[in-house]
């Protein structure tokens, strides 16, 4: 099984490390994009090119390798919200694209009050409001617009994310119950979010629930063999090691101790 994995930097670690750990023996291109990161001020004409070389570039890669791509998978939701179209157009029907959606609708089920946290331009978005008001009528929701929380992941600068999460922290009121992690990077943190909010709410993500659809969508297989999977990394679509940034989060160690060590 090869599976890609499109974003512009190590949000995708959360769904990286999801698919590892259901399927190990799977093959996982990691397809970043350092040259041209972050994606989220990008126009959706820049976003679409991006995405698509990624995807590309890890098609390639497989291809190198001796076989084809199972799966695109695009762990991020800046390139869900505008690139997903295009990738499906490009790939679909031979190769499903399994894209990103915030936990909104699981987050709403309880009834209880939740809080959106989403960089500013997903916040802001038609998007976010549309999956608000299809999935959380009746529901008190407040968006938080987390300035600087996925620079400062992905720099894994522990002092701006301590920064940022504090600030995002103190614009989610008291009553809250539920916080939607509505950017993958976010993930990476989950401890230091709950700490900020005195453990008094839930976090949801989408890294598992995005995983499994993307196994769901490549159909049954060969069960698991003892093989392990290998990781391949690209960064702007050439060959390249896992960021250091990303063994500073517990996905990004899943990841290395778990494949071959060519990461």
């Amino acid at each position: 099984m090869r599976i890609a994995l499109v974003d512009s930097g190590i949000g995708m670690l959360s769904t990286a490390a999801a698919l590892h750990a259901a399927r190990p023996d799977a093959d996982l291109y990691l397809s970043m994009d350092p040259d041209h990161m972050p994606w989220g001020p990008r126009t959706t004409d820049q976003v679409i090119r991006r995405a698509l070389a990624g995807a590309d570039a890890a098609a390639r890669a497989a291809a190198e390798d001796g076989a084809g791509l199972d799966a695109v998978v695009v762990p991020c939701n800046t390139a869900s919200v505008h690139g997903l179209g295009a990738l499906r157009a490009e790939y679909e029907p031979r190769i499903p694209v399994i894209g990103t959606v915030p936990a909104i609708k699981p987050a709403a089920a309880a009834g209880t009050p939740i809080a959106v946290w989403s960089t500013e331009a997903t916040t802001r978005s038609t998007y976010q409001r549309g999956l608000v008001e299809s999935f959380a009528k009746g529901v008190a929701v407040t968006p938080v617009a987390c300035v600087g929380l996925a620079e400062a992941v992905e720099s894994a600068d522990s002092g701006r994310i301590a920064d940022a999460v504090g600030y995002a922290a103190s614009l989610t009121p008291p009553e809250v119950r539920g916080v939607v992690l509505g950017c993958t990077h976010y993930d990476l943190v989950g401890r230091r979010i709950s700490e900020a909010l005195d453990g008094r709410a839930v976090l949801y993500t989408a890294a598992d629930a995005v995983a499994a659809q993307a196994l769901r969508r490549i159909g049954p297989t060969e069960s698991p063999t003892g093989r392990a999977g290998r990781v391949r990394v690209l960064a702007s679509g050439r060959p390249a090691r896992l960021p250091a940034t990303a063994l500073t989060y517990p996905a990004g160690r899943a990841l290395l101790a778990g494949a071959p060590a060519d990461l």
